[in-house]
C-alpha cells in the first residue's frame, strides 16, 4: 500500500502539530534507551526494577509517536491524546521552570507544549476534525455528525 493512501488531507497547523508532539515521544524514548544502558551501572535497590521502568518508558514513548504520526498522516482520531500529551507537556515545563529552578529547560518546554494545543484549537483544525464544509458552520458540521457523517455521506453516494 503506498503511503499516499495512508495520509489523509489535513491542515498545516496540524502537521507541524504533529511533528512538535514527536519531541516529547522522542525523548522518552531517548531517556528509555539511557537508563537501558546505563542500567547495570547502578547497584540495585530494594524493590527497584529498572526493567520495568525501562518498559514504561518504552511504551509511553511509542504512544506519544503514535499519536505524533497519526497527527503528521492527517487522522482525526489522534488530535485528542495529542492534547493530552501537550498539556501534560506545559505541566513538565512549569514544574522546570519554578519549583525545580530550571528555566532553561522548562521555559521551552512549556513553549512547545503550548503552541501544540494553540495550533489544534485554530480554526482551521478544528474544521478539520468537524468535517466542516465551506459553507457550514462549526455547530451544523456537529449536528450533521462531523467528520463521521461526511463519511458516512460519501458512502451513500458512492464516492
Amino acid at each position: 500500500m503506498p503511503i499516499s493512501d495512508l495520509v489523509s488531507p489535513a491542515p498545516r497547523q496540524v502537521r507541524i502539530a504533529g511533528a512538535l508532539t514527536a519531541l516529547p515521544g522522542l525523548a522518552l524514548l531517548a531517556f528509555g534507551v539511557l537508563l537501558a544502558l546505563n542500567a547495570g551501572d547502578e547497584p540495585a535497590m530494594a524493590g527497584g526494577n529498572v526493567a520495568a521502568e525501562i518498559a514504561y518508558y518504552v511504551v509511553l514513548a511509542a504512544g506519544v509517536l503514535v499519536c505524533a504520526a497519526a497527527l503528521l498522516l492527517g487522522k482525526t482520531w489522534a488530535r485528542s491524546p495529542s492534547l493530552v500529551v501537550n498539556l501534560v507537556v506545559i505541566g513538565m515545563g512549569w514544574y522546570a521552570t519554578g519549583p525545580s529552578n530550571q528555566p532553561g529547560f522548562g521555559v521551552p518546554v512549556m513553549i512547545i507544549g503550548a503552541v501544540v494545543v494553540v495550533m489544534l484549537f485554530q480554526e482551521p483544525s478544528r474544521a478539520w476534525v468537524l468535517g466542516q464544509r465551506p459553507d457550514e458552520s462549526e455547530e451544523d458540521a456537529a449536528r450533521r455528525g462531523g467528520a463521521a457523517g461526511r463519511a458516512a455521506e460519501r458512502e451513500q453516494h458512492g464516492e
